[in-house]
C-alpha cells in the first residue's frame, strides 16, 4: 500500500459567534515544509498545529489555512497600527517612484489591505482548542483519505509497468541463443576476411571467443534485475508506504538494465532495453509524489 503526497482536507467548526474554517492541502517535497496562514488569536498556537501536522502527515509540502467568520453582533475590529502605517509608507514610495502626489484616497486601501482591520474576538478557552483540534484532525483524515486514494491509482500504476518490464526481460531471453551465435559468426567472418583459413589457430581463436562471450553474458544481470523488480513488488504491498525505499530500488533497477543494454552487443536487445528505460523512467517520476 502507497500513498501519494498530493492531498486535499476540510473541516468547518461552528461557534456561537464565529465560523472556522480549516483547510489543508498537501504536495509532494523530498522533506516536510509546512506553511501556515492562521486568522486571529489562534496564531499563538501555531507550534502545536505544526507538531500535529508533522506527526500525521509525515512528508511533503503542506499549507494550512484556518479562516474566521464572524457574525454581525460580535463584528468588532482593531486596526492594527503599525501595519496600516508600514502600508502607507509602502504606497507612498511607489507613487513618488511614478510621480503621483494625491495621497488622499491612501485610506480607503490601507483598510482593506491583509490583516490591517483585525477582528476582536475573546480570548480563547480550552475547550474551544479542543474543539479546533478535532477539526483541524478531521481535516488530516481527509487529506490521508484523499492520499491513499491517490495512491492506489499509482499503484496500479506501478504494477502495469513492472510487469512490462518482466515482459521485456523475458522477450531479451528468446534472443540470447541466438545472439551468441551471430556474434561468433560475426567475429569468424572478420577474422577471415583479415587472414587465411589455413593460418588460424583454431584453440587460440576458441580461447579469445569464450573470452569475449563471457564479458558479454548478461545471467547474473538478468537474475539481479528479475530479484528488484520482485522486491519493488513486495515493497509496493508493504503496510506502510515507503517512496524513498521505491526509489532506491528503482535506482538498483536502472543500473541493471543499462549494463544488460551496454553488454548486450545486439541490437534486438538494445531496442527492447530502451522500452524498458522508458518505463523505468514514467515509475521513476511518479515515485517523487509517493510518501
Amino acid at each position: 500500500m502507497i500513498k501519494s503526497m498530493t492531498g486535499f482536507g476540510k473541516s468547518v467548526l461552528e461557534l456561537p459567534n464565529r465560523k472556522v474554517t480549516i483547510e489543508i492541502k498537501t504536495l509532494n517535497s523530498k522533506q516536510i515544509d509546512i506553511s501556515s496562514r492562521i486568522s486571529g488569536f489562534y496564531k499563538n498556537r501555531e507550534l502545536e498545529l505544526r507538531s500535529l501536522l508533522s506527526k500525521k502527515l509525515q512528508r511533503g509540502k503542506i499549507d494550512l489555512n484556518i479562516f474566521v467568520e464572524t457574525s454581525e453582533e460580535s463584528n468588532k475590529f482593531t486596526l492594527n497600527h503599525q501595519l496600516a502605517k508600514k502600508y502607507y509608507e509602502e504606497l507612498k514610495q511607489i507613487s513618488n517612484e511614478i510621480e503621483e502626489r494625491n495621497f488622499s484616497d491612501y485610506l480607503p486601501i490601507i483598510v482593506n489591505m491583509p490583516d490591517v482591520l483585525v477582528p476582536e474576538i475573546d480570548e480563547i478557552d480550552e475547550t474551544e482548542w479542543k474543539q479546533i483540534l478535532l477539526k483541524t484532525e478531521e481535516a488530516i483524515n481527509e487529506v490521508d483519505e484523499f492520499r491513499r486514494n491517490e495512491g492506489e491509482i499509482l499503484q496500479q500504476d506501478f504494477i502495469k509497468r513492472i510487469s512490462l518490464i518482466n515482459d521485456f526481460l523475458l522477450e531479451i531471453e528468446k534472443h540470447e541463443s541466438s545472439r551468441i551465435e551471430d556474434f561468433k559468426k560475426r567475429i569468424k567472418k572478420e577474422l577471415l576476411d583479415a587472414i587465411e583459413e589455413s593460418k588460424i589457430d583454431n584453440n587460440r581463436f576458441e580461447q579469445e571467443l569464450i573470452y569475449y562471450i563471457e564479458r558479454f553474458d548478461i545471467t547474473e544481470e538478468k537474475i539481479r534485475l528479475k530479484k528488484h523488480l520482485d522486491f519493488f513488488t513486495i515493497t509496493l504491498n508493504e503496510n506502510i508506504s515507503n517512496g524513498k525505499k521505491l526509489i532506491f530500488i528503482s535506482q538498483e533497477i536502472g543500473r541493471e538494465i543499462n549494463t544488460i543494454g551496454s553488454k548486450a552487443n545486439n541490437a534486438t536487445i538494445q531496442k527492447i532495453v530502451v522500452n524498458m528505460k522508458d518505463e523505468l523512467e514514467k515509475i521513476k517520476e511518479q515515485l517523487f509524489n509517493v510518501l
